[in-house]
């Protein structure tokens, strides 16, 4: 699978440590940046892995700061992309199956690393389910347009 990641300075460590992971499962990843724990503005390399995703260069995408939360309003601004916020494995499991979400985003002062390596396998190893959860997708990209 190929798979966008970024992070900002206070998730520098979890996304080297995710990286590594990734790749020794085998997976193409793109960093996006940051590539230090220097302070950044964490909107420029959330959106750039984000729209790796929204182009299809991406299959999936992973975004990381301190809480989560700021990457993952800026992914989800990214046209296409249904970015979920996920500190545990239940969310990253349903994330999958029932929104079809294309991007994940972590928060390193919130998750630890072992759980944090969880989370994304579960992300990355969860089918959607179809179904009428596509009708709800539907919907819900409709107001994109």
């Amino acid at each position: 699978m190929k798979i966008s990641i970024a992070c900002d300075h206070g998730a520098f460590e979890l996304k080297e440590r995710l990286k590594a992971r990734l790749a020794e499962q085998g997976h193409q990843v793109t960093d996006c940046g940051t590539h230090s724990a220097d302070s950044c503005d964490y909107p420029d390399f959330g959106i750039a892995a984000a729209r790796l995703v929204a182009e299809g260069a991406c299959d999936r995408g992973v975004v990381l700061c301190t809480t989560g939360i700021g990457m993952s309003m800026a992914a989800n601004k990214v046209k296409g992309v249904r970015c979920a916020l996920c500190h545990e494995t239940l969310s990253a499991e349903m994330t999958r199956r029932h929104n079809d979400a294309n991007v994940l985003a972590m928060g390193a002062g919130v998750t630890g690393g072992n759980l944090a390596e969880r989370i994304l396998d579960v992300f990355l190893s969860t089918e959607f389910e179809g179904g009428r959860h596509q009708r709800r997708i539907d919907k819900m990209m409709e107001a994109e347009r």
